[in-house]
Order: structure tokens, then C-alpha cells, then sequence
């Protein structure tokens, strides 16, 4: 195994870098450690200015001066488990097939993880993994099997607060904690005997917003929870009210995605403002665990020795375009926090390539110096984050000027692909004509409120050319309609008699329950078209997709 070798030893963990000081350079006998701290539902733009201005966040702007800060990471699905399946594989999610949240990696998938412990590497995770098929709730995935259906329903709850007036109140994610200290334990009794290198998972889900008994049974997650103490981390004068389109001029998919999500109410200033005050406390709780492994590694000299990534599995929309959650491709969304520092790695660097999850595991074999597989869909990011690399190969590979997203799951009725390149985010939907496309100029539109795909069709062309030449999005989108309609016919036939009752019941059930068979029958509309497609053979090649 090659390994990565930095030349100077730091006089001290955390001291600030002497003025002037390009790089960070470290002496290490063999190989680094890794840690990566992966959240949940981090909006990106928080890491950097204006967004940073907004809430305290000490430890990750500990890592944007002693680091790397990426200025334009996306996730690769706006959604927990297929995002996490291109951060554990390195693939596109289109190209391992997954496609919702019960559907992502096979259980036995090899990971970068994986091929790092078979390389000499300790491997130890922690918490959230969430990137293998078969979780998250019936209800979600009925959700999403069942987007093509003609009908609309709210899925959520109501988005709300709920605060805990205790201002010493620090662990209010107790599961979050439990398993951040576990992650410390772990380094103090287990890693810091080790003599061989060692990588650390830690997954948390804060800032995701919780569960929501109140809306009633099978309840959703639409409560930005906190306390206090955390919420005084926030410069509420600093809060921005997004501006949102009327109902009636929002683009179809996004309506779809505002009225599942219960979000078509009416909702005050002050409510939105809370919302948003609330979902920004969770990411300064958030900040603290990454702190906690941060002072540890510091406590037991494994600072210099280690490098430290920071990143999410996608974003949180925390009411702008009139929605919560993610599944959208609008910035809130799409765009991630990523950031790096330790040995090797460029301090006070901000970046801004585009760059992606899929990055990830390109990254990790890069920093362990193993060769790096030819088909990944990812690019090490030590090329633009350090100027030492084990890989020589590292340094000579062209990193392409785009990124792509892609979304199948539910909330919204459409199979969606975001380019990004330069200035311009371009979405496509479904087969790219029964929908339209989205394009927006992020340099003069960052808020994106204004589609200037009709008017720019020349350039509206040269994306959507673009984006095909590099996935085949019409049959992707159609064979994800295939499985949608499989996985729902094999599960109402597992429910059997049931079946009634129990779809009646799921999160949609406040709607449903008013009109019973109406959706019923747009169920049986919907299985009965194109009811040959069910019969092909599902072990149909996906070589057409790129």
C-alpha cells in the first residue's frame, strides 16, 4: 500500500496557522487517520459567508481556517438513503439502482470502508448509516411507489416548533449524543492504542427535523425541535424570509412537493421565521458533536495525525419555495456542507469546483494511497484540496466542470435531474417533455425564483444535450415507473385482504379517509396502464443509462 506522506510537524493541534501559511504540513509515519462526520439535512450555504452569519457554528469554521471548505458540494439524491448510497459506493444512484429510501445498496455492498479495512485500516461507524434497500417506513415507501398516481395528498404534518425553555439544555438529540459518545469513547480506549491507521464513521441525523406525533397516527417528521440554550446561538435578525410564488404560478413538481408536504396553508412571518430559527439551532447542536470529536482527537494527540471531513447527505428547505424537507433540487436542498483539514490538507482554502458525495470514496482510498478504481463516477478531491497525493494519477485526471442529482423517491411526481456547471443549475424531469425543465442563473438568481428556460432556449437545449450525454435520464425515468409499479404490486399482494385498510391508514390517511374509493380507483387506473411494462424481465441491463 502506498501511503501518504506530509513533511512538518504542526507546533500544536489548534493553533492558528503562522501568517502567510499556505499549507498545512504535517510529519506522519504512516498513513493518516480518517475521520468523516456525516449529518443529516445540513444546508451547505450555512459554512460560508452570507449563510454563516446566520448562527454560531465555532467548530465548523475551526475546520474552514485549519481546512478546506468546499463552496459548491451537492448531494447526488436529495434524500437520506440514495444520497448516502453514492457516498458509500462512489456511483451515480441511478447506476446501483437506488432509487428511494427503501431502495439503495444490496446489504453485502462493497464500500470504501470496506476496501480500506481488506488495506490495513481500523474501521470503526457510528450511528446513522442508512445507504442498504429494505428501511424507513411502509408509508414512505407506498409514497413513493405511488407518485405516478393521479392524485394528491398530503403525506406530513403541518411544519411546527416545539422549544424546551431550558437554557442549559445542551443534548436535546439524545440518540445524536449517545452515539457521538460512543465515537469518543472509541477513540480513547480503542484507537489511541493502535499502531495501524484507522477511519471512523460517525453519522448523525440532527439537523433533521422529528417525528410529529401530534399530527396523529403514522405520523411524519415536521417538528424543528431545540432548546433554549441552542437557540440562542441564532442572530434572529439575520433570519431571511424566503419569497415564495403563488400557488398558481409554481412550477407542477414543485406544487406536488408543497401540498404532500402540507405546506399550501397559510403560514405567517412569524411562523416561517421560527421554522427557520429552530432548524438553525439543530445545526449549531449539530456543530457540537463534531466538536466533541474535534476536542478529542486534539486531547490525545490524534489531531495532527488525522484528517477530518465534514459533510451531509443532503440539505433541509426549512420553508423556502413554500416546502420543508428535502427532495427538492433548489439550493436549500441540493447543496451540502464538505470540508476537510488535517495533514496534507490546504488551510484557510475555500474551493469552488463543483464537486459531490460520490466524491467521497475516491477521496478516502486517495488519502490511504490505494489505487483508485476506473469506474468510479466520482474524483479524489486531494487534487483540489492538497498538493500531495499518494496517487500520482490524482493530480493528471480532469475533474469535469459539472455535477449531477438526480431524485426518485416521494414528494415529488416526477423522476428529476439537476446539472450544475458555471452558472447555471438546469432540472429536467421525467422524460424531458411531459414536464418542463427548470433553468436558473445562480450568479444573478441565487434565491431561484425566476425560470429562464423559455426564455434561453438555446442554452436550455445545450444543457438538457449535456445532461443526456452523460445518463440516458428518459429511460432511467421510465424504468424507475417500472419498478414503482412492481414493488406496489408485490406488496398489496403480500397485505392481502388487508390491503384496504392498511393503505387507508398510512400517513396520508387525514386525506385519504375522506374519499376511500376515489383513490382507490386511481390506484387501479394507474397498475392497469401499461400493465405490459410489469411483465419485463427485471434483471434488464441498465447499460443504456450512460
Amino acid at each position: 500500500m502506498l501511503l501518504l506522506w506530509v513533511s512538518v510537524v504542526a507546533a500544536s493541534a489548534l493553533a492558528a496557522p503562522a501568517p502567510g501559511t499556505q499549507e498545512q504540513k504535517l510529519q506522519v509515519a504512516q498513513a493518516p487517520n480518517i475521520v468523516l462526520v456525516a449529518s443529516d439535512s445540513f444546508d451547505g450555504r450555512l459554512t460560508f459567508q452570507p449563510g454563516s452569519q446566520v448562527v454560531k457554528l465555532p467548530f465548523i469554521n475551526f475546520m474552514k481556517e485549519h481546512g478546506t471548505t468546499f463552496l459548491n458540494a451537492y448531494t447526488n439524491s436529495p434524500i437520506c438513503c440514495p444520497s448516502r448510497a453514492a457516498m458509500w459506493s462512489g456511483l451515480f444512484p441511478h447506476l446501483t439502482e437506488s432509487w428511494n429510501n427503501f431502495k439503495g445498496l444490496d446489504s453485502n455492498y462493497t464500500t470504501w470502508m470496506d476496501v480500506m479495512e481488506k488495506h490495513g485500516y481500523r474501521t470503526q461507524k457510528f450511528g446513522k448509516l442508512d445507504y442498504t434497500s429494505g428501511h424507513h417506513s411502509i408509508s414512505n415507501r407506498v409514497e413513493a411507489w405511488t407518485r405516478d398516481v393521479a392524485f394528491l395528498l398530503r403525506q406530513e404534518g403541518r411544519p411546527v416548533v416545539n422549544l424546551l425553555p431550558d437554557k442549559y439544555r445542551r443534548r436535546v438529540m439524545e440518540k445524536d449524543w449517545q452515539n457521538t459518545d460512543k465515537a469518543v469513547g472509541w477513540l480513547r480506549q480503542e484507537a489511541i492504542n493502535y499502531t495501524k491507521p484507522f477511519v471512523l464513521y460517525l453519522g448523525l441525523n440532527l439537523p433533521h427535523p422529528y417525528p410529529s406525533p401530534s399530527s396523529g397516527e403514522n405520523f411524519g417528521s415536521s417538528t424543528f425541535h431545540t432548546s433554549l440554550y441552542w437557540l440562542e446561538k441564532v442572530t434572529h435578525d439575520a433570519i431571511k424570509i424566503p419569497k415564495w410564488s403563488a400557488l398558481s404560478e409554481m412550477h407542477p413538481v414543485d406544487y406536488y412537493s408543497s401540498y404532500t408536504k402540507n405546506c399550501t396553508g397559510n403560514f405567517t412571518e412569524k411562523e416561517i421565521k421560527n421554522i427557520r430559527a429552530f432548524y438553525y439551532a439543530m445545526c449549531a447542536e449539530t456543530d457540537a458533536m463534531l466538536g466533541e470529536i474535534i476536542l478529542a482527537l486534539r486531547e490525545l494527540d490524534l489531531l495532527q495525525k488525522t484528517i477530518v471531513i465534514y459533510t451531509s447527505d443532503h440539505g433541509e428547505m426549512a420553508m423556502e419555495h413554500r416546502q420543508f424537507y428535502k427532495m427538492s433540487m433548489y439550493e436549500a436542498s441540493a447543496h451540502i456542507p464538505l470540508l476537510m483539514m488535517g495533514p496534507g490538507i490546504k488551510v484557510n482554502l475555500q474551493v469552488p469546483n463543483l464537486v459531490s458525495l460520490v466524491d467521497i470514496y475516491p477521496t478516502m482510498l486517495d488519502i490511504a494511497g490505494i489505487a483508485l478504481p476506473q469506474t468510479l463516477s466520482g474524483y479524489s478531491l486531494l487534487a483540489l484540496s492538497s498538493e500531495v497525493s499518494a496517487n500520482e494519477q490524482t493530480f493528471k485526471i480532469h475533474r469535469p466542470p459539472w455535477i449531477l442529482s438526480e431524485f426518485h423517491g416521494c414528494n415529488a411526481n416526477a423522476s428529476t435531474y439537476m446539472l450544475r456547471t458555471g452558472p447555471w443549475k438546469y432540472i429536467a424531469y421525467s422524460d424531458g417533455a411531459s414536464v418542463q425543465p427548470q433553468l436558473f442563473d445562480l450568479s444573478s438568481d441565487p434565491d431561484e425564483l425566476t425560470n429562464i428556460a423559455a426564455e434561453f432556449p438555446e442554452i436550455t437545449y445545450s444543457l438538457d444535450q449535456k445532461l443526456r450525454s452523460i445518463i440516458n435520464y428518459p429511460e432511467v425515468s421510465a424504468s424507475v415507473h417500472q419498478y414503482n409499479r412492481k414493488q406496489f404490486i408485490m406488496w398489496k399482494q403480500s397485505i392481502g385482504q388487508n390491503y384496504s385498510t392498511v393503505i387507508a391508514h398510512l400517513r396520508w390517511h387525514q386525506d385519504w379517509q375522506k374519499e376511500p374509493w376515489k383513490y382507490k380507483n386511481a390506484i387501479h387506473q394507474w397498475l392497469t396502464a401499461h400493465s405490459s411494462l410489469i411483465a419485463t424481465d427485471d434483471n434488464d441491463t441498465f447499460s443504456g443509462y450512460i
